[in-house]
This record gives C-alpha cells, structure tokens and sequence, in this order.
C-alpha cells in the first residue's frame, strides 16, 4: 500500500508494501495529485541501484532503519533483554490511516517483530500548515525486562541538501548560529544538561547551497523535549541522507517490563521552499493554531530583578508599581527574594513560604497595589531547586536528585529536587496550589531553572526521563487547578526553550542578557522557531548588568519592540524625559502589537554584515512594521538599500519611520530624499529595489511602518 500525506505545498510518501517497515520515498515539496499506480512508479523510481562491494538487494531507508535491512549508519533503536534481542527484524502489522475531509493527514504504522519480543507503533501527522510531526512507540511484548539505549526517529533529505545550520550558545549568548558544508559522516548535537540547555539547537536546518532567510530549500528538525537530548545529520557515502532527534538516555535510565512501553518526544520537522523565514512561517502558524495559544494581547510587563535585586521594600516596590502604570505597562512581576530565609541566593529556596520578617503582612498589600492601579500581577519561583540552607532540604535530605552517597556539584548554591519522589512533588504541588489559592491576585509565575541536573540518581538509577515527565506533570496539574494563571519558562535566561515545555507554558525569556546589541542576534535566531508574543523581550537600563554596554532608551526600545514587550529596568531612577520617551514607545507597541503578534515574521538577507533589518507583514498585506539596525561601522560610506520583504507586490504602500518616538541618531549632512515624509510605492518595489536606510550611528535602529494605501 501507498500513503500520501498532502497539505500546504508539503508531501509526505510512504511505501508500505511491506512485508517490512514502510519506506519514507519523500519527504518536501508537493509533488502533486498522484494516484496510486503514480505513487508506486515513484517509490520504484527511487530505488538506489546495486552497486559493487554492497548488499544484493537495494538498501533502502525505512520508518526505523535496522542492520539486518542493511543499515550501517546511526541506529535507529539500540537495546537488549540480558544481552540478547539486541536485532530487530520489524515486520508490517497493520496501517490505521485517518482523513480529516482534506485527504489523509495521520497514519499510524504497526510492526511486530516476534523474535525480539518488541512491537512498534510509529504516528506520523502532516497538519495543516505542512508540519510534519513524528513519533515512535515501543512496547516490550517479552516475559523478561528489555533495556532501551536509544529509540529516534529519522526522516530522509535528498542530496540537493549540502549546507547544515543549527545553533548554540552559553549564559548571556544564546541562539549563536553555526554554518558548515554538510560533509560525509555524522553531525550530532546533544545536550546533557537536564534540560533544553543555553547551548541547545532549536533547529537543525539543512538546505541547498547558499539558502538565506528569504531564498532556498531547507529541511528543518526540532527535538521536543525538555531533558537530555540529541539532533543529528548523517550523510553516507551510501548515498542517504537523514535528520533526526530523540531523547538521550542513560545507560539504565529507561528498562521496559513486560507489557510496558517507552515513547520517543515528538520531532517536529518542516520544509519551505523560501528559505528559513518560510521554515518559521510553518511553525509560528502551527503554534498560534494550538488551543491553548495565548489569545489575549500580550501584557506589556514590568520585571524588577533588574531594579531591585533581593532589596525587597514595600515602599520601594509600590512607587516602582505607580512609575509603570504612569507609563502604561500592564503586568508587574515580583522576582526572587520574596520567601523565607532568601536574602542572596544562597538559602530559602525550597521554603515557599512568604518571608514574615520581610513581609509581616504577607503579599496582600503590594498585590493590592499594584492591581489597584490596574496592573497583572506576577511572582517568582523555582520549584524544581532548593537550597541546602533551606528548611525542606534539613527535614528532606533524601528528596535530592543524586547518586547515592554524595552530592552533585552545587551550582548557585542549589540542588535539584527529585520531583519523581512522592513526598517531594505531593509537597511542591501542594505549596504552589496553596500559594496561588491564598493570592488569587497573582496571575503569572516567571518559573525559574537556575543549574544543570548533573548526576541526577533517582533512588540509585538515572533519574533525568523521570524528573522531565514528573516537571511537565506538576505544570498540568497547577494549569488545571489555576486555570487563569500564565506560565514563564524560564530557565537561566533561555536554556528551557522547546515545544514540549511551551505546550505547558505561555512564553519563554529568552536571555537573562538584556544588552539590546546581544539580544538582537538572541531574539533573530529564538525567532526561527517561536512567533514574537511567546518571546520575552524587555528593555534594560541604560547600562547593561551582564556586558557594561551602555545603550540609549530608543534603541533598547526597539530591540525589544518585536516580541512579548516589557521592561526591567528600575525606571524611579529615569528622568522625566526618559520615562516620557518610554511611555512613547510602550503607546506605540500597543498600537501595533496586533500586528505584531498575529503576522509574519520576516528578515532581509543584507549584504552588509552590520546591518540588519527584519519585520512582521499581516497575513492579508495590509500592513507592516520594520526595524533597520545598524551593528557596527560599516567599510562602505553608505550601506547598500535594504528591502522590504513579504509584501503583495502589486498593492501600492505608504512607507515612514513610525511616529511618535524620537529619530535615532545619524551621521549624515542630509537624510535621504524620501525621509522624513515617506514614500509610496508597489510592493514590489519595496522589495525588489528597497529603500536607502539613513547613515544611522552604530547601535540604533530606524523603525518603520509600511501600510497599504489601495
């Protein structure tokens, strides 16, 4: 039998004639209105030939790639029962396909294979947009335990995929893209930190040679989970060529019992044909289509670590509350230091209780306050840590995430919470619910993740699977219990940022760093996965905390316009005219955060290095909004003209700097001809010729608002 899934200018083949696992004969672009006898002359057209010194019988690619159907790259599914059934040899079992009115869009794959005990239960989903998402089930159908070492799927690119990209990063650094020819062998990124980790590739893209965010073919992956993961490319001289992704177990972390089954985290992959902005075009309208995507605009919010740190004064905390209602911000946070015992980070957590001795009146004063004014109200917490100087480490020793007879490494002074343990989750749910019962004012918790789980033993055995599965439980407990409550992932700044912890939770911060010159690389490369209302973007003091940089208002302004805006700055300390300024803009991103938060992300492809432009266009065209930025000096005078991607091309459309804000700096004797009135023109032109940016000084950026005018 054939399978053809078929949406959004996306194909998915399937060979499953068996009598083996169904073969992946395409997977990218539509090829179009096939019937079967068309699709069975395509799957035999893609045969490979028998070549010398091989099999002799072609090797073809299947849902699982096994040794004994002549694969020698990476394995698929790696494990034993006492060293035996270590093989597998799956055989066809069955094909469920479902149709959702458009053609079939889901099948599930059945295969058994009796000698190893082992069934197999692949589900492979093309939604509407043309996400293809993938997942293995495997069940132990033996009478003695089976060791599961690895089970990832894999799905096939042509040849004509010669460059990879993906990403990584540190602390303060996140999102930092690397480029490479995709060569013979094996590129594999794995994370071994306990979760998604600052160093973790959203996605691992490969493309045609040169392929840019507006131009190429490009194959994507990303690995939806939480804890130790892996993403991989593999090409061999064989011929094939595969991206794949999955969990990274531990030796003994995952050991099925008869009749148990393990299933693999969900691998999400896309194709566009232009470029990566139509990549993250797929998965921003996957994203914004999920039932639980934020609906209401995105608060704009105040957070006041950077203010005040563990310096937790009422006063202090009420006159920072009446500066930001005075400026419009819509959502105050409370950060760390609120509860028991926690004035540095070296104690209290774990003690969630509020701290008597700071607050002999508990919460209700500032909450009151600050919704008084007509502000959200928010809190800090980290419930997977606890501090050794904390109550609940003294009374609960055993509740921490080690080997036994020692102790990890101790990063911020913390440890990790076995929330695999009872007691330990009983007693970190309970508190949380009884936190957010006796405060129904608090309505957002930034959830915090401050270490890597190093050495994470649950009861003598690997404990990360475990301590990922039981984190996501606890969120859909306390989001069913607190309906009204949004989420903050937020892990060190942005080492928690995939879909499977976003399926929990209602934005991520994507850097502790708020240096606007860092953050616009950071936010570009966040942004090729997640649409800007799911990415905490704030405006930081003038000087930055994490770099030393110093930056004017307008352009950390504008740095942080294009994702869920905010602001984390101690702005008592502003001038009257810096908080006019700033009020400015927080009027002008509300103004425009419809658009902003509903269209398409765009970045222009300039060839000036230190000039980069991006943008949101509505889906109907009607209008757009830019940022041009300028990084450096440039070595030529004048940089060439940036274009305007994503609009209709006929449609003719007004152009200007957005009112409203102050001009950024230049240095120029004149501006070009068409500022600062504006100019209109076609679409196409906009895009094709582009408009003569003014010489902006390094670090400011020009923000521009395009609107259709027929």
């Amino acid at each position: 039998m054939m399978v053809h899934l078929r949406r959004a200018r996306t194909s998915l083949v399937l060979d499953a004639r068996g009598p083996g696992l169904p073969r992946v004969v395409h997977w990218g672009g539509d090829v179009g209105d096939l019937d079967d006898d068309d699709l069975r002359q395509l799957a035999d057209a893609t045969v490979p030939p028998v070549v010398p010194s091989s099999f002799d019988a072609p090797t073809v690619l299947s849902l699982l790639p096994e040794a004994g159907a002549g694969w020698s790259g990476r394995p698929a599914l790696a494990g034993h029962r006492d060293r035996a059934d270590w093989a597998t040899a799956f055989a066809l079992d069955g094909l469920d396909i479902d149709d959702d009115g458009d053609g079939p869009a889901r099948v599930r794959v059945h295969a058994v294979d009796p000698g190893a005990g082992l069934s197999l239960t692949v589900e492979l989903t093309l939604d509407p947009t043309g996400l293809l998402l993938l997942r293995h089930r495997l069940r132990n159908d033996g009478d003695t335990p089976y060791e599961l070492r690895e089970l990832t799927p894999v799905l096939p690119v042509p040849a004509v995929a010669t460059e990879l990209l993906d990403l990584t990063g540190r602390w303060c650094r996140e999102r930092s893209p690397q480029r490479h020819p995709w060569p013979m062998g094996t590129w594999v990124r794995e994370g071994r930190h306990g979760r998604t980790g600052h160093d973790a590739t959203l996605l691992l893209v490969a493309g045609t040679a040169g392929f840019g965010f507006g131009h190429g073919e490009v194959w994507a992956v990303h690995t939806a989970w939480s804890g130790d993961h892996v993403t991989f490319a593999e090409r061999r001289p064989t011929g094939e060529a595969t991206l794949g992704g999955g969990e990274l177990l531990t030796p003994g972390e995952v050991v099925l019992g008869p009749g148990e089954s393990y299933a693999t985290p969900l691998l999400y992959a896309a194709w566009s044909d232009t470029g990566l902005d139509g990549l993250s075009d797929v998965l921003h309208t996957h994203l914004r289509a999920r039932p639980r995507h934020p609906r209401s605009p995105r608060p704009v919010t105040l957070n006041v670590w950077e203010a005040v740190y563990f310096d937790h004064d009422l006063d202090r905390l009420r006159a920072l509350a009446d500066r930001a209602a005075e400026v419009g911000i819509e959502r105050f946070v409370l950060d760390d230091g609120w509860f028991r015992g926690r004035r540095d980070d070296t104690a209290g957590l774990g003690d969630w209780y509020v701290d008597e001795d700071l607050w002999p009146d508990g919460l209700d004063p500032l909450i009151a306050h600050v919704t008084g004014l007509g502000l959200q109200f928010g809190l800090w917490v980290e419930p997977e840590m606890v501090n050794p100087d904390s109550d609940v480490y003294r009374a609960h020793p055993d509740w921490v995430l080690a080997v036994p007879g020692r102790l990890p490494p101790t990063w911020r002074n913390q440890q990790v919470l076995d929330l695999a343990h009872p007691e330990a989750y009983a007693y970190l749910r309970d508190r949380l619910d009884a936190l957010l019962t006796a405060h129904p004012g608090i309505g957002y918790l930034k959830w915090d993740h401050n270490r890597d789980l190093t050495e994470a033993g649950h009861r003598g055995r690997p404990g990360v699977h475990t301590q990922t599965e039981a984190v996501y439980r606890l969120l859909d407990e306390l989001r069913a219990r607190h309906l009204d409550v949004e989420i903050e992932s937020c892990a060190s700044g942005g080492a928690r940022v995939d879909l499977e912890i976003l399926a929990r939770t209602d934005r991520v911060w994507a850097s502790d760093c708020n240096d606007a010159l860092e953050r616009l690389a950071i936010q570009r490369w966040t942004g090729l996965l997640l649409p800007p209302e799911l990415v905490g973007s704030h405006i930081g003091p003038p000087r930055s905390h994490t770099t030393g940089r110093t930056h004017d208002l307008g352009f950390r302004a504008a740095t942080a316009f294009f994702g869920h805006y905010g602001v984390e700055w101690d702005i008592t300390s502003a001038t009257p005219a810096e908080r006019a300024e700033l009020a400015a803009w927080v009027a002008l991103h509300k103004r425009l955060r419809p658009l902003l938060h509903t269209g398409r992300t765009v970045r222009v492809d300039h060839p000036d290095p230190a000039v980069w432009a991006h943008g949101v266009v509505a889906h109907d065209g009607s209008q757009a909004v830019y940022a041009v930025s300028r990084l450096a000096t440039s070595v030529a005078q004048v940089p060439g003209a940036v274009r305007l991607p994503g609009l209709h091309g006929r449609r003719r459309y007004a152009a200007r700097p957005v009112p409203g804000v102050p001009a950024p700096a230049t240095v120029q004797r004149a501006a070009p001809a068409w500022l600062p009135s504006g100019v209109t023109l076609t679409g196409a032109a906009l895009a094709t010729v582009g408009l003569q940016m003014p010489a902006l000084h390094p670090e400011q950026a020009l923000l521009l608002e395009v609107t259709a005018v027929d």
